[in-house]
């Protein structure tokens, strides 16, 4: 690639040109520019994690026609995870740009709930499940006490690793992954690590960077998990035949 046009690529986008000049002119492995650009990545695979890991999940689902082996209570804690931050910013007035991210991921996991409740023959409770969860929701933004929206925004981590837990029980005890997307895994995965890198830069040895370390561990137990029972399940219908 011609040098000028890595330049604009890179410049602005993921590095100021100070940092262009150390890292790709004069070849040194300046420290701070390192720290910089890693801290860019690291944010993109956030972002990423944020607008696309349900997508593939939700995908499959339709695709196959099945949540077979998808926790419903797995998800319904996403759910609460993701609507902590989303109340939070409510309540508290944010920029719709600053929290619209989580709203669109969290239109998302509403949705897989309500489908994993339609193909198990409970659209109607998929329904007012819906529709009473986002009456709480809007509440919740617009009257709730402050050291409620407190509780609820920094329990949304312990949420999302309990839902993980959750889905990772569900699988041992029925021997598969069912609709389980491997994709949506890996990208949940790279999200759950950056957030852990970004969260021991921040917060170093606390409590809660130690949540943030124990999710992608997590998200990587359920990968290995889709990886075996595949392998399994392949294995065995190689005997059958």
């Amino acid at each position: 690639m011609d040098t000028s046009t890595l330049k604009d690529l890179l410049v602005g986008r993921l590095m100021p040109e100070k940092c262009y000049e150390e890292l790709f002119v004069r070849f040194n492995l300046h420290a701070p520019c390192l720290k910089f650009v890693l801290n860019k990545i690291v944010g993109i695979w956030i972002i990423l994690d944020a607008f696309l890991a349900q997508i593939p999940q939700l995908l499959k689902i339709l695709w196959r026609g099945s949540a077979e082996g998808l926790s419903l209570s797995s998800f319904l804690l996403q759910l609460y995870a993701l609507s902590c931050p989303v109340v939070y910013a409510a309540a508290n007035n944010f920029p719709f740009f600053a929290w619209a991210e989580r709203l669109f991921t969290l239109a998302q996991t509403a949705t897989i709930v309500f489908l994993i409740l339609h193909y198990r023959g409970e659209t109607l409770k998929g329904k007012l499940l819906l529709l009473g969860f986002g009456g709480v929701m809007l509440l919740l933004g617009s009257y709730a006490a402050a050291v409620v929206i407190e509780v609820m925004h920094t329990s949304n981590v312990a949420a999302f690793l309990l839902s993980k837990a959750v889905q990772i029980v569900t699988n041992y005890h029925n021997g598969h992954t069912g609709q389980l997307s491997t994709l949506s895994l890996l990208l949940s995965c790279a999200g759950s690590l950056g957030a852990a890198i970004l969260s021991v830069q921040e917060n170093g040895g606390s409590f809660t960077t130690l949540f943030h370390m124990l999710s992608p561990c997590l998200s990587f137990v359920l990968l290995v998990q889709v990886l075996c029972y595949t392998q399994t399940a392949g294995s065995v219908a190689k005997k059958i035949d």
